[in-house]
């Protein structure tokens, strides 16, 4: 093996590491300011990449599926929100359960809509090109997946940490109530926060669209992946979805590539190792 097998890994395990944040992030933070494990999340993943595929055959244009499947998934984030979860209070189990139901309903929904086929969302010409770089074949796709996510991470990290919405965020993740106790209305940030998710979520669906495809069983495979960046990264840490996620797609492509016999073992041993050496995560917070 040469040194280009290891930069096209390398650059392949970072693209897939890239669609990973657009879920992880959000994940990650809907867990770290209501403390919800949300197992309806990879749900989110596919319904983004189903109505992208409705709109794209509706009106043709790629562009304007990626804005029309986030905003639609982070409405139906929204409204899960405010007319089920809500009511559940703090209880974990209640939470896991109503998640869980959710997840089935949403697998069951999309498979009676859009059928069992596999689908794949097909990206504009222009995407689809080969970059040459230092006699490397980079398939523009997968650059324009590193260039999505990098651009929305920081997005995420001016608001995050230069604005007052921010501010009211970390405040939340730090100590929720104390953060009442000053007058941040913490039942807003909630429900922000979970449709951020569920937007993230949705727009990963739809890039992930055009690398992974479309089909039945994609949420409940996707899901113990954004689980693993979650749990390496830190619950409720935006720095730690962007590592994780790193971390995971790097790990990921590397063990199919080197040791496919054990592939799942290579990308769930570093979740494993850092569960046992810090509950919390690489960024977590004691």
């Amino acid at each position: 093996m040469d040194w280009r097998f290891w930069l096209i890994q390398t650059f392949n395990g970072i693209s897939y590491g890239a669609l990973l944040f657009l879920l992880g992030s959000g994940l990650s933070l809907i867990f770290g300011v209501m403390r919800i494990v949300n197992l309806s999340h990879g749900s989110y993943f596919l319904l983004g990449g189903y109505v992208a595929l409705s709109v794209i055959l509706a009106t043709g244009s790629w562009v304007l599926a990626i804005p029309i499947a986030a905003l639609s998934i982070a409405l139906v984030g929204l409204l899960m929100e405010r007319l089920f979860l809500r009511r559940l209070g703090f209880d974990p189990l209640r939470q896991v359960l109503l998640t869980v139901g959710f997840a089935f309903l949403f697998q069951q929904a999309a498979l009676d809509i859009w059928g069992g086929d596999n689908r794949d969302i097909v990206p504009p010409a222009s995407l689809t090109q080969t970059a040459v770089v230092g006699g490397l074949h980079l398939p523009g796709y997968r650059v324009f997946m590193i260039a999505m996510a990098a651009a929305i991470g920081l997005i995420l990290w001016l608001v995050m940490e230069h604005t007052r919405l921010g501010a009211a965020v970390r405040a939340t993740v730090d100590d929720a109530q104390m953060a009442r106790g000053v007058g941040i209305d913490t039942s807003r940030i909630s429900m922000f926060i979970f449709a951020l998710g569920a937007f993230l979520a949705g727009l990963g669906g739809v890039i992930g669209g055009g690398f992974l495809g479309v089909y039945p069983g994609l949420d409940f495979q996707i899901l113990p992946i954004a689980f693993a960046v979650v749990i390496i990264g830190g619950m409720g840490s935006l720095g730690g979805a962007a590592i994780g996620s790193l971390l995971v797609g790097i790990a990921d492509n590397f063990g199919k590539a080197l040791f496919p016999e054990i592939s799942y073992f290579t990308l769930y041993a570093p979740m494993a190792l850092i569960l046992a050496v810090r509950p919390t995560g690489l960024f977590g917070r004691e």
